[in-house]
């Protein structure tokens, strides 16, 4: 991990594309805006960790649903 220290209206750029720039700081917050294309996705740690988590339960259900299709269908052979 990079550790950078910044000042109210600093930036970082990031891969040429991504500005951070650090826009006001209190006691226990920093506020940081970023500037990226509108194609790159940003989100929060904590949205981006239930968003993984509810693609990974979507693949389970699409899974189990594939699976029960597969079953219904050999039984449907068998008849």
């Amino acid at each position: 991990m990079l550790a950078l220290s910044r000042k109210i209206g600093e930036s970082i750029i990031i891969d040429d594309q991504i500005e951070v720039t650090v826009l006001s700081i209190t006691k226990d917050q920093i506020k940081l805006g970023i500037d990226a294309p509108k194609h790159i996705k940003i989100h929060r740690k904590e949205i981006y960790l239930q968003i993984q988590e509810e693609n990974k339960a979507a693949a389970l259900i699409n899974n189990d649903t594939a699976s029960k299709l597969k079953a219904m269908m050999n039984q449907a052979k068998f008849k």
